[in-house]
């Protein structure tokens, strides 16, 4: 089975799956300091009535079987723990099974908390948080290597991601194919930063060549998506992978 295992891509499941647990405990810490007013049993939108016409189904949800507020604030600050816990390394000193256990509590814990969330949680990055925290229940720990499909199905997501922001972008507002979206942006944002003004006051052409810049990123896939990826790095002792060897330098063509 050495075919499904990439031993050498030990860095790249550790920053992806610290990165993702990362977003986790922020989204949960949010999700725990601001559901009262949004949907809380009496708040904007309630959960209560949002889930009396809807079916698990339609919106699975550990809040079918009950909701309380207490209850929602209990599975926000265990998430945020879990995933603090996830940050810290806590899922490389357990058993695999142990590891995945805690990636899948971590899931649910937030599919729940989105699927109850309404229009507060109808953004795109609730989604992708799901996506990616997903596919990192199959990563693997330390007990094993990191498995090739699974990380080329991480390098799909990305690629989507980018590769699908510039498409919007040139295909929506035409503003992007004008090159003129920063004229008017830092004065419109929905949560205008402390030098939102300065950056609206910079000159035109730098506005331009900013747009020109987003989108070109966006829409473009470079080393995230390379079959040799710079997230490769020296390779660790495996039990699933015994010929690795000690400290190799993996080198990639080009």
């Amino acid at each position: 089975m050495g075919w499904f295992s990439a031993p050498e891509y030990w860095l790249g499941r550790l920053v992806l799956e610290r990165g993702a647990a990362a977003v986790y405990l922020i989204a949960f810490v949010a999700a725990a300091r601001q559901f009262r007013a949004l949907i809380g049993e009496h708040g904007i939108l309630p959960v209560p009535r949002y889930l009396a016409r809807q079916s698990f189904w339609r919106t699975p949800s550990l809040f079918h079987l009950r909701y309380s507020d207490r209850l929602f604030a209990g599975v926000s600050w265990l998430g945020a723990a879990l995933s603090a816990a996830v940050v810290a390394g806590a899922a490389d000193l357990v058993p695999l099974w142990a590891a995945m256990l805690m990636w899948l509590t971590l899931w649910v814990f937030y599919l729940s908390i989105v699927n109850v969330g309404q229009t507060w949680y109808g953004f795109g990055w609730e989604s992708l948080l799901l996506e990616t925290g997903f596919l990192a229940i199959f990563l693997g720990n330390d007990h094993t290597a990191p498995p090739v499909l699974v990380l080329w199905l991480a390098r799909w997501l990305l690629f989507r991601v980018e590769f699908g922001a510039g498409l919007i972008k040139m295909r929506g507002d035409p503003c992007w194919r004008n090159l003129t979206c920063l004229f008017y942006h830092h004065e419109t944002q929905p949560m205008p930063g402390p030098f939102s003004w300065f950056f609206h006051h910079l000159p035109k052409p730098l506005h331009r060549i900013e747009v020109a810049a987003i989108t070109l990123r966006s829409s473009s896939c470079r080393s995230g998506c390379s079959p040799h990826s710079r997230w490769r790095a020296w390779p660790r002792r495996s039990s699933s992978s015994p010929s690795c060897g000690w400290w190799h330098r993996v080198t990639s063509p080009g």
